[in-house]
Formats: structure tokens, sequence, C-alpha cells
């Protein structure tokens, strides 16, 4: 499946002079589903401002995706709903869809082969995306390339296109900038160092960065082996996002702004968070359907709950859990007596180990949990029922949950959650944390779920999280420094790709 792509030259006027060619932005999400989610929402941003859109999902995604809402993977475009709402308009949203293969069959299961997919992504995908854009790029001097920092290949593609680079960071800021300088890292010995096993000590030395202490750095870099395909992957795409025209990062200036100053200082750097709600993730919200999974619909269940009573259990769609972490913590959650929604992938544990709760756990929550396969993870947090979040700390949860006012316990399994947990409980004060790599004790996580929804520490927790929240929504606001940042790299993106700023946007 795929559209045929066509440039759009427009020749209307817009505040009283011809436009010129209207810019075109290729933009390629990496496949996985907390990429994919904030940047189709970049796409629908780039196409409400007059961008033409060519957004690039891989085939794998896609049919994952399609298979979730239950619908022929053939006949489906990921953006039919948001382009039938923007059908009022006096000029519709131009987003055409395309599709890319990985390199792997569809039938290959990519979680249980991690690294062998991994290895397709460092070698094999880049061939993939020179012959689509061999196909898409109609007219280099209007077009840009849009990739997530994570592929390995942007920066060399776009100078063999003649396109600028943009690179979007789907994490905080603080972890594009530790990625960044690796090189300091490996200099002062605290990671990769040829002297010896890491230092353990505070690092102080990266721009923008006050202190932070080895245990807070993504899991990548506290690892003494950096020769596996993950690390090399992460090389090489930091080589490349150097060498990135524009860095757009889903990211709030005001919950960043040391960092975010810093990375300004290194290259035209962007600060456009939160990227992908509250419009929500399913295509009932914004009109974009990325969720992988089926979602199922929890709001009966929550409307029956009192106000602030539940607490909400969720590892996100990547990183996986031992059965022992999700043992003890299941046990946790039981001896807290919380009332509780689980969001349970069906391969948390393994995609070869489909029923990995305790034995007897179903029959002992009876009554005050609720085990889903899926949900809408927005929705659920936005319910007066919620009065808690125990996540690993992927990005798109974290803002979510701000958003949503709802505290967080945090338990990090894998690369950035580890350092997201430091923003949520060391920075910002709105979240505790729990265990640690592997580390993770069922009174433990029973005293935390009890502090959190009716104890002291759940009250300091939301009276923190008040200003966070206003912080992140007054950005997002129009005047907010997210919304100028936004305009202000439109600008400087209309010029170079053909149009004329931001008098001919919409």
């Amino acid at each position: 499946m795929g559209h045929e792509m066509v440039a759009s030259n427009g020749n209307g006027t817009a505040g009283g002079r011809r436009t010129a060619t209207k810019p075109h932005a290729v933009v390629i999400a990496y496949p996985y589903q907390g990429h994919v989610i904030p940047a189709a929402h970049l796409a629908l941003r780039l196409a409400a401002r007059g961008f033409a859109v060519t957004f690039v999902n891989t085939e794998s995604v896609h049919e994952q995706t399609a298979r979730a809402l239950g619908v022929d993977r053939h006949r489906y475009d990921i953006f039919a709903g948001a382009r039938a709402s923007s059908g009022h308009k006096e000029e519709p949203l131009d987003v055409r869809y395309e599709l890319l293969s990985d390199g792997f069959p569809l039938g290959f299961d990519r979680s249980l082969n991690h690294d062998q997919f991994k290895e397709g992504e460092l070698h094999v995908l880049a061939a993939h995306v020179e012959d689509l854009l061999r196909r898409v790029v109609v007219d280099p001097a209007s077009t840009c390339l849009v990739a997530d920092t994570f592929f390995v290949w942007p920066a060399t593609l776009a100078r063999k296109f003649g396109v600028p680079y943009v690179s979007f960071w789907t994490e905080p800021a603080l972890i594009f900038n530790l990625y960044y300088h690796m090189d300091l890292l490996a200099e002062h010995g605290h990671f990769n160092s040829a002297k010896g096993p890491p230092r353990k000590d505070t690092i102080t030395y990266v721009p923008g960065v006050p202190a932070i202490e080895p245990h807070e750095l993504m899991s990548y870099l506290q690892d003494t082996d950096a020769t596996s395909v993950v690390h090399r992957i992460i090389f090489k795409a930091f080589d490349e996002a150097r060498r990135a025209d524009y860095v757009l990062c889903n990211t709030v200036e005001e919950l960043e702004p040391s960092t975010v100053a810093a990375l300004r200082a290194e290259k035209p750097f962007y600060a456009v968070g939160p990227m992908g709600f509250p419009r929500g993730a399913g295509a009932s919200g914004g009109g974009v359907a990325t969720s992988m999974w089926a979602e199922s619909d929890c709001s009966q269940w929550l409307d029956a709950q009192p106000p602030g009573s539940v607490l909400y259990v969720s590892f996100g769609s990547y990183a996986h859990v031992t059965r022992q972490e999700l043992h003890d913590i299941a046990a946790g959650v039981l001896a807290s007596g919380a009332r509780f929604l689980w969001a349970m992938r069906p391969d948390i544990v393994s995609s070869d180990d489909p029923d990995p709760l305790p034995e007897g756990f179903a029959a002992a929550s009876a009554g005050r949990g609720l085990v889903v396969p899926w949900c809408c993870q927005v929705e659920v947090l936005a319910h007066a029922a919620l009065a808690g979040f125990l996540t690993h700390c992927g990005w798109n949860s974290v803002l979510e949950s701000v958003w949503a006012g709802v505290p967080m316990l945090c338990f990090p399994l894998l690369t950035d959650q580890f350092t997201n947990r430091r923003l949520v409980v060391r920075e910002w004060r709105v979240g505790v944390p729990i265990g640690d790599r592997s580390k993770v004790f069922p009174d433990e996580v029973s005293a935390r779920i009890q502090g959190v929804i009716s104890g002291q520490e759940g009250q300091q927790l939301r009276q923190a999280l008040r200003k966070v929240t206003a912080k992140l929504k007054a950005a997002a606001a129009p005047g907010g420094s997210s919304q100028r940042s936004f305009d202000d790299f439109v600008d400087e993106l209309t010029h170079r790709c053909g149009g004329g700023g931001r008098t001919l946007m919409t």
C-alpha cells in the first residue's frame, strides 16, 4: 500500500502576496508505539501549517495497528479520520501515508528476536528508505526530511538528496544532551572508558546538567559492555544527529530550562512538546489511530469506583519485565488493598509467555481490580477515579501523567526510563521511586502505593504536580513557549523549503 507522491505547487495568495512552492516534509517514524504517536501528531501539526506531509510507517507497525483496530490493512490509513475531520476547512490536511519494509517478513517476531531485528535496523533499513525517498522527493528544493533521532542514516541520506535533516527527538532534552556528550562521559571515565570500570561519583561536567548520578543515566550508558547492537545504533544515530540542521524535541522549555538553553547553544534546538495529546491516542481523539494493541473500554469500571481511589499500572508498549518482578509487584499491589486497573500487554514478559501473573491473582483481587490487555492511557489518566500511576517512566507516560495531574510510582525498566525517573522524582517531585534494576520487594511496593493513594506523601506529590501541570499546559497553550518555538521552527523551515514564512500559514 502507499500513495504516489506528487509535489504540491500552490499558486494561492496569502497576506497579499503569491506563495512559492508548498513546503514538503517527509516524516519517518521510528517503529515503536512510543515514537509513532508523537511523530504522527507532528505530521498533523505540520500539515495544519500548510506543509504537504508524507508520513512513513513500517509495514510491520501498520499491520499491527490495523490488526488492533480490526480493519483491513490493505485499505487502512491512520490519517483517514484526521483528513475527514479537516474536510470542512478551506484546505483539507495534505498528509500522504506511505509504507516501508523494515527488511523482515510480517510474520517475524521482532520482540522475541530483538537483536536480529536491531541488526536489520542498523544495516538494512537505510536501503529501503533510500528507495522510498527516490520516489517521494520530487523537488528537493521544497523538501525536508523529518526523521526520528534514533535512525542511523538521516543526515547521510538528507545530504545525498540535497534536503535539510530535521532530527525529531521524542524523549526529554536531558537525555538528548547526555547522548550528545557521550564523548565527555568517556573522557572522564563514566562510560565506555578504556581505563577500566566506570566511575561511580557524581557527574558535574555535562553542559546544562548541574549534576547527575551514574545510576540516573540511561541504562545503555550504565552498561559496562558498549559493543551491543543497541550501543552501535546509538553511537551512529548521534553521529548523524550532530549533522542535523534542526532538532525538534518533545519537551517543554520550562521543565528543562538549563538543558534546553545548553542545547540551543549547540545547534537550532526547538522544545515543542507535549506532542501527541491531549486529544487522545485513539481514532476518536485526534483523528489518528496509533495504538498497536486493541484497546479495552475501561470507562464503565472506572465510573463505578470512588473518586481518587484507583491505582493504574502499565509498563508501556516496548520494555519487558521478568516474571519474578511481575510477581513481586503483583504481590505488593494485592497487599496494598488498593483498587487497581492494570494494562497487561500480552508480551510483557515475553511473547511466548502469555499468562505471567501469579496463580490465584485474579481470584484474590476480584471486586477491586481489573486487568486488561491494553487501554487508552490518556483517557484512563484523565478519569476522576485515578489516584496514582505505577509506571515504567516512558516519556509519553510521564507527560500524560503530569498533564492529568496523576502522581507516579516509578519502576524504570530500560533505556531513558531511569533518567526520566530522575526528572519525575528528584527535579519535579511529582513521583516516588519503587525498586531498581531487578530489585523490587512486595512490602516496599505496598507501602509506596498506600503512601501515594491515601497518605501524606500523595498530598505532597499532588501539590507539586499542580505547579508542574500548569507549566506543561501553559507551554502548549496559544502563545506558550512550545507554541512559539513551533512557530519559529515553521517559519525557518518554510523559508528554507520555498515558502514565505508565517504570513502564509493557516
